[in-house]
């Protein structure tokens, strides 16, 4: 049975990554990239689905564990009755192959170790053909191998489809593992050194960690974020996923489980804002292009979300075989919203390549040409209803966040044009656009009876995602009406003393059963919003209130149930982590590039 989503801790190498428990057992791993079939998925069922646990025998959840300094090398510590022991985690940058290093070390006594490696394919539905090659044990299945070793060797042995290792540790004494995933039709991967890969990861971590700009009081939960952003960055690609996993619940025992391995947009510009804000210019630059790549092409093709190097088909399905974490099924591969139309994505892209060419990053001939094609589809199609920033399943409405993200689309093109009157376009064309977008917004989007921005036109419904406007620059946070909307959404969609997205109440809108928690961005929203209305004092009280929603190692997932006391969805969630960054820099007066 996996533990809590906050119970986990997360190693990787800018490639793919691995959820280490409380307990020792890595219960997701998959291989070779963030979106691969997973060979541990017991976090979606359980140990049958393949895990690998290292613990000290008979040991339940460790005693304390902590990040090693500014890096991504976990180290866990069992204080048992014979002695204390200590197991580090890592994922070495690599050349090739993807290696997962694990290293036991006796701190004082003797303690008798337990390793249990449950290797299952395919999202824990293949059990591999086990051999020895070579100081090796090896897994086969498919197209996939993965090698395990020990330094120094113990004893391993196999019983019931599972690799056992039985071993002590005296204080002083050091073992370490070694499992290496590897194509099976290739040779006999390089061996890395376990000892000179855990210097390099730390000092690797350690300088990249040291370009950080921010110096404000909460610098070290900044800077876990961030090092948690990098570590959902698909290096080759300069991509950064949504989450490590998929179908971690919404709601425990609920339907609303999605598969969140990819890259989407709606992210673009705030994630470009924490980069380039905190010092990052280089992440900053590289996810500057690879949505210049992806979104390439004919502007109607425009998608929500790519694969990590743009790829434009992520068909969804769902995987039978597993319960789902804590029975919440079905557990789906893939996500069909990217075959929705959501207009605030045009926006999106727009803002994004605004914001980076005014932070200074260095400009790419042909995006302006990217731009110009973007705006002239979105002109003739910003008055179309969508599926809106949430990805209801419901029918398409005209939400007023992507109506707002229209103006800052014509807004950011006209800025564009201003400053550098030399470039080809029409002003006037686009001017016309960004008035049209206000007034209908401000006439249809808005009910003067309550005072508030409303999730559609026409609706009584709330969305947390109207926070934003003020951050736009749709309006300017003295407005009446944003201030006006600042309040009806703390008062309605209160959750605990959080934010929800939106209004449950009217499953026409969603298209789904059921509920869910809190919605940790948009409380960081709500404490920018309070921020930027004057309201410093709340706005940093429910800033350290969201603090204090982290695991032991500073990780947030995406939602938070109030009522239970514990973390929802998918984990570690980068939406979350850049929402911490950027209310962080909003307290601090950062401000931002907009």
């Amino acid at each position: 049975m996996p533990g809590l989503i906050e119970d986990y801790a997360i190693i990787g190498d800018l490639q793919t990554a691995a959820l280490v428990g409380k307990n020792g057992s890595i219960d997701w791993l998959c291989l070779p990239r963030f979106d691969s079939s997973a060979c541990f998925s017991a976090l979606l069922g359980d140990q049958d689905n393949g895990h690998w646990l290292l613990a000290p025998v008979g040991a339940a959840d460790c005693t304390n564990r902590a990040y090693r300094g500014d890096t991504l090398v976990l180290d866990t510590f069992w204080e048992t009755p014979s002695g204390t022991v200590k197991v580090t985690d890592f994922m070495p940058q690599r050349d090739k192959a993807p290696d997962v290093v694990r290293i036991v070390e006796g701190i004082s006594g003797r303690v008798a170790m337990s390793g249990e490696l449950r290797l299952r394919f395919d999202y824990g539905s293949i059990v591999p053909w086990m051999r020895r090659t070579d100081g090796h044990r090896v897994a086969v299945a498919g197209p996939d191998s993965v090698w395990l070793r020990s330094e120094p060797e113990v004893r391993m042995y196999g019983k019931d489809f599972c690799t056992y290792a039985d071993f002590t540790v005296a204080a002083g004494e050091r073992v370490a593992f070694v499992l290496t995933w590897h194509p099976s039709h290739e040779k006999q991967p390089q061996r890395v050194d376990p000892y000179k890969s855990l210097k390099h990861s730390l000092e690797d971590w350690t300088k990249w960690a040291s370009q950080c700009r921010y110096e404000g009081p909460w610098r070290d939960a900044v800077l876990r974020s961030l090092i948690t952003l990098k570590a959902l960055t698909y290096a080759p690609s300069g991509g950064i996923v949504a989450a490590a996993t998929t179908s971690l619940p919404e709601e425990i025992q609920g339907v609303r489980n999605w598969d969140y391995r990819y890259c989407w947009l709606r992210d673009a510009t705030l994630t470009l804002n924490v980069l380039v804000s905190t010092g990052f210019l280089k992440e900053a630059g590289e996810w500057r292009d690879w949505l210049l790549r992806a979104v390439a092409g004919d502007p109607a093709d425009l998608q929500i979300m790519y694969g990590l190097t743009g790829e434009r088909r992520l068909p969804e399905f769902e995987v039978p075989w597993l319960a789902g974490y804590e029975g919440s099924s079905p557990v789906r591969v893939g996500n069909a919203a990217v075959q929705q139309l959501q207009l605030d994505v045009y926006g999106e892209v727009l803002d994004s390549l605004y914001l980076g060419h005014e932070s200074g990053l260095a400009e790419k001939r042909h995006a302006w040409n990217v731009q110009r094609s973007l705006m002239d589809f979105l002109e003739s199609k910003w008055r179309e209803p969508d599926e809106g920033l949430w990805e209801v399943r419901g029918p398409r409405r005209h939400f007023v966040h992507s109506k707002v993200m229209a103006w800052v689309a014509a807004d950011r093109a006209v800025r564009t044009l201003e400053r550098q009157p030399h470039r080809k376009g029409d002003p006037a064309s686009w001017r016309a656009m960004r008035e049209d977008v206000h007034r209908e917004v401000c006439d249809k989007g808005f009910d003067t009876e309550r005072n508030t921005f409303t999730q559609f036109y026409g609706s009584q419904e709330l969305d947390a995602a109207t926070l934003l406007i003020p951050q736009t620059g749709f309006l300017p946070p003295s407005d009446p009406r944003v201030v006006g909307t600042v309040d009806a959404v703390r008062r309605e969609l209160d959750h605990g003393g959080f934010v929800r997205r939106y209004t449950l109440d009217d499953s026409t809108v969603d298209g789904l059963p059921g509920g869910e928690g809190a919605f940790l961005a948009c409380s960081f929203w709500l404490a920018d919003a309070l921020h930027s209305t004057g309201r410093k004092g709340e706005a940093r009280e429910l800033f350290e209130r969201l603090l204090s929603l982290r695991n032991d190692v500073g990780l947030l997932a995406e939602e938070w149930d109030p009522l239970a006391g514990r973390q929802l969805g998918n984990f570690p969630q980068a939406f979350s982590h850049i929402g911490l960054v950027n209310t962080a820099l909003a307290l601090s007066g950062a401000g931002t590039a907009r």
